[in-house]
């Protein structure tokens, strides 16, 4: 078989899944009002509260493997982790916990830098802002006892970390996009430029830009980029054709599905020859590219004051929660006195932005120790050893060297919960990724590493993967080099 025959039979035997499993779900469906009745109860009058066939897909497809995604923990999510077991004796219509625990291996947590097991002087820090100021504030950012010294504090080293004059955090990473973005662009002569694969946080908060105008770049593509750029500037605004009063580009760092690095410097100079805005959410790339940790524009080479808005979260790499967006001192205050995530949002939780603000010295280097460049270092050789021993194996990796998130195709959704099952029966948390959180066809499995990993975590985890790629048949650039060699024979 050629790459050709191959990829025609992923394609035919993907679609092929679906399409089985959406007849038979329909034929289920059908038996069950034949003798039972609907299954919905719709009030008289009422319209379906549930689209059709979006119902479907989660009682027939999803339901089926749900348990590969809701596993609850019993411990924090270091390099190992116990994975609670469940069981269910109806098909997945519910799950129930058997007191049982798996070890696993740790290879599904955002835990970039290891900040989930802190070191003791962090740990420290965080339970004295327990003790002086509580579990949360319960109030929000701009009320009594909402915002405290060490929330300042958090803002001014994170502005300091990424290079901006001032920033602006939020209690929860999601908000701080969704929230943002409506007030950066609230003119319908605002045009916002989105990348086709921005998450979904970045999506809401452009839907909720209602009277901008938005239009979709191919993901990382700055060649077509450019051309609707251009296009927008030539043509002006639908109707009118006045000039656009605002052009924002909105992309990401690192890009969590794909585990792939944006072009960033190509996008700045996009951005300076047509007089853009930029917008770079770095969720997963701060904190883990960058020699210092400072992100997409450390790694990238380009000056973070030639990006207009550097937006972050706690989660990732910093063992905490919230986020933030880091810009000039007019930007800041703006999103400070109107943003409504900020208005009627509870304020991020003391001791978090006191794990946060720990954490940032560490990276930075000002807790007196070299942890945090150990750290980096760490993290940087293991995402890529692991990589490349991937690779060896004969996976299909799509994402970019250096990135702590490693992307292994799957294709048929049938694999997604044969490998996601066979990993925890092996002592491997992963994640597996399907529709529609990606493509139809591209279900997918995502590694995440962590600097709290070992060689010999790594090693471990190769040696396991070796066997479940040849059960699950998952192991396509193996196939695909042995289909040209045989064509190579047959040629030569």
């Amino acid at each position: 078989m050629t790459n050709c025959d191959i990829s025609n039979w992923l394609f035919i035997t993907t679609c092929w899944n679906y399409a089985i499993l959406i007849v038979l779900g329909h034929l289920r469906d059908f038996f069950h009002e034949l003798f039972y009745g609907s299954i919905h109860k719709t009030p008289f009058g009422c319209a379906p509260l549930l689209s059709s066939f979006e119902d479907l897909y989660t009682r027939r497809i999803f339901r089926r493997v749900c348990d590969c995604w809701n596993r609850p923990i019993a411990s924090r999510p270091g390099a190992y982790i116990e994975v609670m077991e469940r069981i269910s004796h109806d098909y997945n219509a519910h799950l129930e916990l058997t007191g049982r625990t798996f070890k696993c291996l740790n290879l599904a947590s955002y835990n970039y830098l290891g900040f989930a097991e802190s070191p003791s002087h962090v740990q420290q820090q965080v339970l004295q802002s327990l003790d002086q100021f509580g579990v949360a504030q319960s109030s929000p950012y701009g009320h009594c006892g909402g915002y405290t010294q060490t929330h300042r504090d958090l803002e001014k080293t994170i502005a300091r970390f990424v290079g901006q004059e001032d920033a602006l955090i939020f209690s929860m990473g999601f908000a701080t996009n969704s929230t943002t973005i409506p007030l950066l662009a609230n003119s319908s002569e605002c045009l916002i430029i989105s990348d086709q694969l921005n998450h979904m946080s970045i999506v809401n908060g452009v839907r909720s830009s209602l009277k901008a105008t938005v239009t979709v770049f191919k993901h990382n593509d700055m060649n077509h980029l450019e051309r609707i750029v251009r296009k927008s500037i030539l043509e002006g605004q639908p109707g009118s054709h006045k000039p656009w009063r605002m052009i924002l580009i909105i992309l990401e760092g690192i890009y969590s599905m794909e585990g792939e690095i944006a072009n960033l410097k190509q996008a700045v100079e996009i951005k300076k020859k047509y007089g853009c805005y930029l917008y770079v959410d770095e969720a997963h790339s701060i904190g883990a590219l960058g020699k210092t940790g400072r992100g997409v524009c450390e790694y990238c080479g380009v000056n973070p004051r030639d990006v207009d808005i550097l937006m972050g979260t706690f989660t990732k790499s910093f063992g905490s929660v919230g986020g933030y967006v880091a810009a000039n001192k007019e930007i800041i205050a703006h999103l400070r006195k109107n943003c409504y995530g900020l208005v009627y949002g509870s304020s991020m939780p003391t001791p978090c932005a006191q794990q946060a603000l720990s954490a940032l010295q560490v990276i930075m280097g000002e807790d007196g120790t070299d942890l945090g460049r150990r750290k980096l270092h760490q993290l940087n050789e293991t995402s890529n050893y692991f990589r490349e021993g991937l690779k060896k194996l004969g996976f299909e990796v799509i994402s970019d060297i250096d990135s702590p998130v490693i992307i292994t195709m799957l294709y048929n959704p049938s694999k997604c919960a044969a490998l996601s099952r066979m990993c925890l029966e092996e002592g491997i948390a992963v994640v597996v990724v399907g529709a529609p959180a990606t493509e139809t066809l591209n279900s997918r499995v995502r590694f995440c590493v962590s600097a709290a990993h070992t060689k010999e975590d790594i090693d471990l985890a190769l040696e396991k993967l070796d066997r479940l790629g040849d059960w699950t048949a998952s192991k396509y650039k193996l196939f695909k080099s042995q289909a040209m060699n045989d064509l190579y024979n047959i040629l030569f």
